[in-house]
């Protein structure tokens, strides 16, 4: 009789999501002789060979057809597939996963929720916030770890026990930073020239999904305070692209904002750049910031919760109040005008990069997907 394989059912939203982030974390635990299924809306090309698929057609919307289609999937794969272990990733993927996990009874699996980010804080508007944690409560009751990669959703987990078991605060899923590294001035010129950016200008760069989350738009309306030698890069794709490109011309800012798409690497964006800038509501533990940090590039952040725990110490990079224009623009002036500044910022930020980074995180995180791994932080 074979060895027993220990069973674990991995979800995302996204197929797309899991090859972004999850790629080690499935690697690492079929390789430790786990029977590993991944499963997120597309297609699962591109995942480790050895690891199954499956399809599951999550929404953005919460109440649609197709996530209520969703959630017969993941109820009817949950029951003949005899899991041990259940790893949620993205609040969609896990609301829907963890209400089929209700369905189950006694002799459900272990569940492990991983936050990437709650979708809510302190300032969200009531009604939004009272709806979404009114979700993760009714989850809680299945949730048996529960990790989270900033210090305010920490606090929200604890406050509102949102799990049965434990918590842990953990250093984001790693980043890889193989392919990222500080500018040398050949490197900087070339990639100055893939994106026809002079080299006399000042370039900010916010690397992320267009979404109003990521709230681009304000970088671009605030780019009319800034002198013309100050330019805007803009990789990637989402919804709001087409919005925002439309609103760069409108303002006559077509020549100073560069929309270059999704990146095959997005390592370029950082040599070009002279200080990194983000705009969010709202963030788990940001992968492109700390890509900024390992290129030594200085940032200029919203103060939310993600960005308060990668910046905490002021001498690692730069934060303003959220949505307040002339805090931002103010802070572009000051790096704008002082080269000593951001060298300093940059060399310190990456050098507090380094406990973010993938061999140092994954053999932090990836015994807790393993039924006997350890947990922290009781709630």
């Amino acid at each position: 009789m074979g060895e027993y394989r220990e069973r674990i059912l991995y979800v995302a939203s996204t197929a797309a999501h899991l090859r972004q982030f999850h790629l080690p974390y499935l690697r690492a635990l079929r390789d430790r002789g786990c029977a590993v299924t991944a499963a997120g809306a597309g297609e699962g090309t591109g995942l480790p060979e050895g690891v199954d698929f499956l399809p599951v057609p999550f929404e953005k919307r919460y109440l649609c057809r197709n996530n209520l289609r969703a959630l017969g999937i993941l109820g009817r794969e949950l029951r003949r597939g005899n899991y041990d272990l259940v790893a949620v990733h993205t609040s969609l993927a896990a609301f829907w996963t963890r209400l089929a996990l209700g369905t189950m009874g006694h002799g459900r699996p272990r569940v492990v929720n991983t936050v990437h980010g709650y979708l809510f804080d302190k300032d969200s508007p009531a009604p939004k916030r009272a709806l979404l944690l009114a979700a993760e409560r009714l989850c809680a009751p299945v949730t048996d770890d529960l990790l989270v990669m900033n210090r305010q959703d920490l606090d929200i987990a604890q406050s509102h026990r949102l799990c049965r078991g434990r918590a842990a605060l953990i250093p984001g899923m790693g980043v890889d930073l193989s392919g990222f590294h500080p500018a040398g001035e050949a490197e900087r010129a070339a990639a100055r020239q893939r994106f026809a950016l002079r080299s006399d200008v000042f370039v900010l760069l916010c690397a992320a999904e267009f979404s109003p989350r990521k709230n681009q738009a304000f970088l671009i309306r605030a780019l009319r305070d800034l002198p013309d030698s100050v330019c805007l890069l803009l990789p990637g794709e989402g919804e709001r692209r087409a919005e925002c490109r439309a609103l760069a011309e409108a303002l006559g800012l077509g020549e100073r904002v560069r929309f270059p798409g999704q990146l095959p690497s997005a390592a370029p964006a950082f040599l070009a750049a002279d200080l990194y800038v983000s705009a969010s509501r709202s963030e788990g533990l940001p992968f492109a910031v700390m890509e900024a940090m390992g290129c030594a590039l200085p940032a200029l952040l919203s103060r939310v919760k993600g960005h308060e725990d990668l910046l905490s110490d002021p001498e690692t990079g730069r934060l303003y109040p959220f949505g307040d224009r002339e805090a931002f623009v103010h802070g572009v002036r000051e790096l704008m005008d002082d080269a000593a500044l951001r060298a300093r910022l940059g060399s310190n930020a990456l050098r507090a990069v380094e406990p973010y980074t993938l061999e140092r995180v994954l053999p932090q995180v990836l015994p807790r997907y393993l039924t006997k791994g350890e947990t922290s932080a009781t709630l």
